[in-house]
């Protein structure tokens, strides 16, 4: 497996360059998530100029969160690429990959289905144990540097307020940062997230004002460390769950 996204770039600024076009060249099957977050993957399956690759576009058939601001629609199109810290937009992904790796090895399809079905299973384990949890806790909403995470959000019936945009541009606004204290001061805060490739300034200011703690969360944007993506996601979620009141 060739990953086009180097570990440690920030996949919203990514472009490919041309050795990666070149394995585009060579490959049987490219995995993209899509909802506009490589907004580099049309152009690049048809310079590879490979008719036998088989495209697969991980989030066909979720349903996207719309972009409400019209800088972040111009810029980086008009949905919340964000799906796969989802997990119920990870089963989507999941089913259209092993689609996708059916289609380019027919012979193996048994294979891919039953891995399928085991990786579902234990999304659908970890989302019913969460869906419980929260409907338990006394508060439903959170505090991060990146508002990346409205799918998770929707999978709980939770609400993120945040330090940066979607795509994680530029710093708040003073008004912005007094809003966000008043937030957390109102609704008792005690922990600000902040993302494990962004820099934590902001959000470490944000919690000295109003007296909280930062955690790092994961976007699930590269590979930083050695857990793989349910013990990233099971991470995510015991901090979200313990950060509302929940009890372990």
């Amino acid at each position: 497996v060739t990953t086009i996204i180097p570990n440690g770039t920030e996949p919203h600024d990514f472009e490919p360059k041309a050795q990666d076009l070149v394995s585009l060249g060579k490959a049987k099957v490219f995995v993209y998530s899509g909802f506009g977050m490589e907004a580099w993957a049309d152009k690049a399956v048809q310079s590879a100029d490979n008719p036998d690759l088989v495209a697969v576009e991980a989030s066909k058939g979720a349903e996207p969160l719309k972009n409400t601001d019209p800088g972040e629609v111009k810029e980086h199109g008009q949905y919340d690429p964000h799906i796969w810290l989802s997990l119920k937009g990870a089963e989507t992904e999941v089913r259209n990959i092993e689609a996708g790796l059916a289609k380019a090895d027919p012979a193996n399809q048994d294979y891919y289905s039953k891995n399928c079905g085991e990786f579902v299973s234990k999304l659908e384990s970890l989302y019913s144990e969460y869906d419980q949890k929260f409907k338990a806790v006394p508060k439903k909403s959170f505090v991060t540097g990146h508002a990346a995470f409205g799918y998770l959000c929707r999978d709980f019936g939770l609400q993120q307020n945040s330090v940066e945009d979607t795509f994680a541009e530029g710093e708040p606004s003073a008004q912005q940062l007094a809003e966000l204290v008043k937030y957390c001061k109102k609704n008792q805060v005690t922990t600000i997230f902040a993302e494990e490739m962004a820099s934590p300034e902001v959000s470490k200011t944000l919690a000295d004002e109003v007296g909280a703690k930062v955690e790092t969360i994961y976007t699930i944007e590269s590979a930083e460390d050695n857990k793989d993506y349910l013990e990233r996601v099971e991470s995510n979620l015991g901090k979200i769950y313990a950060s509302l009141g929940g009890k372990t």
